[in-house]
């Protein structure tokens, strides 16, 4: 596992990232997504409905980049596979939620659920 540079540590702690991931036709998909940062491993909590976790399932190959909104020209780039696990009792959803002030299930519909998405870097790219 590669390490999260010094130099960017701080963006660990920024209110989105964008997550690619890989589609069915080979093309990249982008999201915008919240996530948790311990270490230098990124956990996020995505519903199995979406796009993204089909893609993350069918391909775990995957990269979070972390923009420094204050200057454009800094960012980190994390790259690694995703490491998918249920999430049935909500209790990283909650985690999440507390950091956003968010309760994730009121953005999921009945019957719907969610993942734990691990992504610990194989590489990590700095810029700025």
């Amino acid at each position: 596992m590669t390490a999260i540079p010094a130099s960017h540590r701080d963006l660990l702690g920024a209110q989105v990232a964008t997550l690619g991931t890989v589609g069915g036709d080979g093309r990249p998909q982008l999201s915008e997504v919240w996530f948790l940062a311990e270490d230098d491993t990124v956990r996020l909590s995505l519903n199995t409905t979406r796009q993204k976790v089909a893609n993350l399932r069918r391909q775990p190959a995957c990269s979070l980049l972390i923009l420094d909104l204050a200057n454009p020209d800094r960012y980190l780039e994390i790259r690694g596979d995703a490491e998918i696990e249920p999430d049935p009792d909500y209790s990283f959803a909650g985690k999440l939620g507390a950091k956003y002030q968010s309760d994730l299930r009121d953005m999921d519909g009945p019957g719907e659920s969610r993942v734990v998405v691990t992504l610990r870097p194989h590489r990590a790219r700095a810029w700025g």
